[in-house]
């Protein structure tokens, strides 16, 4: 029976806005990632099938087809194809789906997965260039709504009854925890780094409660969400190699987890992020496993209320949540969010022994993708 398992993961440091990664073209940045993969898993990139990769805002530099572009800028035969994909904050974790996928059914022997967004460069929305994206169909269902991902983390938070306190308490944490994994190295062998960074740079080592108290609630005049408890503007990319166990054997290649279980989900598209619910529910039901049987979870930090919904929903463990922090503290570059959670998520369960691990993140759209991974 065919398998599909990951056989390297490698990221780039997560760059602040404007910060150490804004001078890099994100053709630029993922070529860096494929030859850090291919360089340090031992493949011979003349064997993948496919690249697919994950970018929200196809515009401008990341238009025209990001995936294709960065195998031909990594020195890669020019054999190789690729294709670029768009799933909202999910886009490089479905493009991990997407790689399961192929080699599960037989498709394709080897493929590279994961994704870029240099925010910097290429701003927020961009890609809507001002345009309205939903239609009259969209705007006759749900009438004169905004779409925002802002007001539906103010949403969660009124749903679930979540102070300003417990917000800036929850984001503050993951900055501790981010900084106490950077220390320890715990990031060090999954980073490739690039012009001289090294590190992620969006930890906030000074962050108080009093400097978050201070802070402004954009998105509602009286509300609990700032700036501080979303997740940061960021540049990175990130990449993992899939195929089979047969596949990698033969060519000494070594796994390091299984793709166990592969899901999406959608949910309402106005509150917009509560889609990690439903996507874990279905996760859980399809695997045969409990929560109890997973050793970490990684739940996007999009904006504190979803790590927070999810824990108050699932009745999981808060110590296995999130353990080195999340985008709150390391950054959330749109498109390649998905791989560099996976990545950090896959070297984690290999340190420290987790048998599994699942991940999972909102959506634009109200929509979210769950994955589960075994180690191996």
């Amino acid at each position: 029976m065919r398998d599909a398992v990951i056989v390297g993961a490698v990221r780039t440091p997560v760059g602040r806005r404007n910060g150490g990664l804004s001078g890099i073209h994100p053709v630029d940045l993922s070529a860096h990632v494929l030859r850090s993969l291919a360089e340090r898993t031992g493949f011979d990139p003349a064997l993948v099938g496919d690249v697919v990769w994950g970018c929200v805002s196809q515009v401008g530099e990341q238009s025209w087809n990001v995936a294709r572009n960065a195998v031909l800028a990594a020195g890669w035969p020019e054999s190789v194809p690729g294709t670029t994909l768009d799933r909202q904050c999910g886009s490089s974790q479905q493009a991990v789906h997407f790689a399961a996928a192929a080699v599960l059914s037989g498709q394709e022997d080897l493929v590279v997965a994961g994704g870029v967004e240099s925010m910097s460069r290429v701003p927020m929305g961009s890609s809507a260039a001002g345009q309205d994206p939903w239609g009259d169909g969209i705007r006759r269902r749900y009438g004169a709504i905004e779409f925002s991902q802002g007001v539906g983390a103010e949403m969660m938070a009124e749903r679930w009854d979540f102070s300003r306190s417990r917000l800036d308490e929850y984001s503050l944490a993951s900055h501790v925890k981010a900084a106490a994994a950077q220390d320890a190295g715990e990031f060090d062998e999954e980073i490739a780094p690039i012009a001289g960074v090294t590190a992620d740079e969006g930890i906030r080592r000074d962050t108080t409660p009093e400097k978050l108290g201070a802070l402004k609630t954009p998105f509602k005049a009286d509300g609990v969400v700032t700036a501080g408890s979303a997740s940061q503007i960021s540049d990175g990319a990130a990449a993992l190699a899939v195929t089979s166990s047969r596949w990698a054997a033969a060519h000494g290649l070594r796994p390091l987890a299984r793709v166990h279980t592969a899901v999406v989900a959608a949910d309402d598209p106005v509150i917009m992020l509560t889609g990690p619910l439903p996507a874990t529910a279905k996760a859980l039901a399809k695997s045969g496993l409990k929560l109890d049987d997973i050793g970490v979870y990684e739940v996007n930090e999009a904006f504190a209320p979803v790590p927070l919904a999810w824990l108050a929903e699932t009745g999981a463990d808060p110590e296995r949540l999130n353990p080195q922090g999340g985008a709150i503290a390391l950054g959330h570059p749109l498109g390649g969010s998905g791989a560099r959670l996976m990545t950090t998520m896959v070297h984690r369960m290999r340190r420290d022994g987790h048998r599994y691990g699942l991940q999972t993140m909102c959506e634009g759209g109200g929509m979210a993708n769950a994955t589960i991974v075994e180690l191996l």
